[in-house]
């Protein structure tokens, strides 16, 4: 009996010990997650709409989980206040002009605050600045359009297949004329008569070029195509050349903008 009362006490003993261990292990992973035993820095950004942005959910700086969203609040109508936890090994890599959006995990996944970078020869943000936002793109927004879309397809698709329909039956308009032998043939008739006509239209033309009286006429007209051919290729040439030479100036420009930036860069890192 007293074996049996050991062998459970030593059971009991070994249960209580793995759970304890597997609580502290839950904390430590969970508390690692939300960054609860690295050091921190508070950041700030103000949307007008958060879409489902939430207490606890993740900011990403480059791909990578940098820190939590710490809390949320309503400001006025119009701002949402945003406050996050960032990880301070971080803080050197995020500027002034930095900025937040609202993403998502996939298309339904969790809500994110994603930061970018910035530009290099900006400060870097201290604790409790406030950076800008870009408002989020709806998703919601889209799947609603797209059904809208779908939905509008679907009928067009119905309406087109309607219309093959009476067609084939020799019903509206266009099935009376596929239908109808006798007005096919009236419309060959038709054509062919603009084609003979088209044809003698030519001719007459031809031959008031050889007439004299004419001929004056007809040598001004081709002498004012070749004019105007020539005044719009000149003109081609003219945009063409203003076009390169505002892509010259604008390399030029970036090009010192570039290196401007580069000195400035230098001389932060020399301070």
């Amino acid at each position: 009996m007293n074996e049996k009362s050991n062998n459970f006490k030593v059971r009991l003993g070994l249960f209580i010990s793995v759970g304890i261990l597997i609580f502290f292990l839950a904390i430590f992973f969970i508390g690692k997650q939300k960054n609860l035993f690295d050091p921190v820095f508070q950041l700030s950004t103000n949307f007008k709409n958060v879409s489902g942005l939430q207490v606890g959910n993740t900011v990403r700086f480059s791909g990578i989980n940098v820190g939590t969203v710490d809390n949320i609040v309503i400001m006025n109508d119009t701002t949402v206040r945003v406050d996050m936890l960032i990880k301070s090994d971080v803080q050197k890599f995020i500027r002034k002009d930095s900025q937040a959006a609202i993403g998502s995990e996939g298309i339904i996944g969790d809500r994110v605050v994603v930061l970018s970078s910035g530009n290099p020869s900006q400060p870097t943000v201290k604790e409790g600045a406030v950076i800008a936002s870009s408002e989020p793109t709806e998703t919601d927004a889209i799947i609603a359009s797209l059904s809208v879309t779908a939905d509008n397809a679907a009928v067009a698709t119905g309406e087109i297949s309607t219309m093959l329909e009476n067609i084939n039956k020799g019903q509206g308009t266009l099935g009376r004329l596929i239908r109808d032998t006798t007005m096919a043939d009236n419309i060959d008739k038709t054509i062919v008569n603009l084609k003979t006509s088209t044809k003698k239209l030519d001719q007459n033309m031809d031959a008031a070029k050889d007439n004299f009286l004419l001929r004056g006429y007809f040598k001004k007209q081709e002498k004012a195509k070749k004019e105007k051919a020539e005044k719009e290729k000149e003109a081609r040439e003219e945009r063409l050349e203003k076009a390169k030479e505002e892509a010259e100036k604008r390399k030029k420009e970036e090009e010192k903008r570039k290196k401007e930036a580069e000195r400035k860069a230098e001389k932060e890192a020399k301070k």
